[in-house]
């Protein structure tokens, strides 16, 4: 078993999906941009929340900035408790990691306070070791500085590590920082997707994490 696991969020933790494109299609009529459907919002889940809006409709970027401000109004008001709960079996193979010795850290595309938040609400604070939202690096996911700026607070080699996503964003961010990935098919991202970025493997419930052969 590796010594530190770096999670994503959303689609990985969290089923965040229907909150999420619920806001985006809020955000989109709200700004009077053209409309798109649920898929096509679910399918930016991963990037950068301006970059969820430039990536789907063209537009600038102070545009997608004014989005991204729109959006998390939004959001505030429609994330109520329980609107993200935890994957089946999150908690219990988080606890069981933790107590195992594993580092456990999260990398997300969502703010730090966000992020946090999530966290505090799954009561999760004492497994979490370290959380990188996307105003904490200079160059979000896919970029692999996450994942680097991770293992240099922990002190650990790449070889020593594993990214857990549901997300090609996700996979791309631990290859081009040379860690070992695994995707999660029961998120956000299709199989297909998570074969096509390079995922080392693939996992369809989070407590097979358990059960990973050694390296």
């Amino acid at each position: 078993m590796k010594k530190i696991m770096i999670f994503d969020f959303d689609g990985t933790l969290g089923d965040s999906e229907l909150l999420i494109t619920n806001t985006m299609l809020e955000t989109i009529e709200k700004m009077g941009l053209p409309q798109r459907s649920r898929r096509e919002c679910a399918a930016t889940i991963g990037l950068p929340l301006a970059e969820c809006f430039s990536s789907i409709i063209p537009m600038t970027d102070e545009k997608a900035e004014e989005c991204a401000d729109v959006y998390s109004e939004i959001f505030h008001r429609n994330n109520i408790p329980g609107a993200v709960p935890p994957f089946p079996n999150v908690i219990e193979t988080l606890r069981t990691l933790h107590e195992k010795g594993v580092i456990l850290t999260l990398a997300s595309s969502r703010h730090h306070h966000s992020l946090a938040a999530f966290v505090d609400e799954m009561q999760l604070n004492d497994c979490i070791s370290y959380m990188l939202g996307a105003n904490d690096v200079t160059f979000p996911k896919p970029n692999g500085e996450p994942v680097t700026k991770t293992l240099e607070r922990f002190s650990i080699a790449p070889a020593d590590a594993l990214v857990i996503g549901d997300t090609k964003f996700d996979i791309l961010m631990g290859r081009n920082a040379g860690v070992e990935t695994c995707g999660v098919t029961y998120g956000n991202g299709t199989k297909e997707e998570l074969i096509a970025a390079g995922a080392d493997c693939l996992i369809d419930g989070i407590q097979e994490l358990l059960h990973l052969p050694h390296p």
